[in-house]
């Protein structure tokens, strides 16, 4: 949708059954359009979330794929920061979270 050099602006789409394939999300902030069901996985986990239309979650760098486990569409915007953390994380959240 957009992006500089400082940012990059993606939205998102998939529906009820849809596995994305493995990739990679930088230090983001997520805003959900729809209200759905996913799992988010890495090789050795994995976790459910559920979000509501026009939450706002922040998303800690990771790679991971996605299924949509709802049977409603997911529809999601993506502010992808280009720029590195000030420090390194202790440790990865796996999915959105509140913080």
């Amino acid at each position: 949708m957009f992006e500089n050099d400082r940012v990059r602006v993606l939205e998102y789409r998939d529906g009820p059954g849809d596995i994305s394939v493995e990739h990679h999300h930088p230090d983001s902030v997520m805003i959900t359009l729809s209200s759905f069901d996913r799992r988010i996985s890495v090789v050795d986990r994995s976790v459910d979330v559920t979000l509501g239309a026009g939450e706002v979650r922040w998303l800690d760098e990771q790679r991971h794929w996605g299924e949509n486990t709802g049977d409603t569409d997911t529809h999601t915007i993506f502010v992808e920061l280009k720029e590195a953390a000030p420090q390194a994380a202790q440790e990865t959240r796996l999915g959105p979270s509140v913080t």
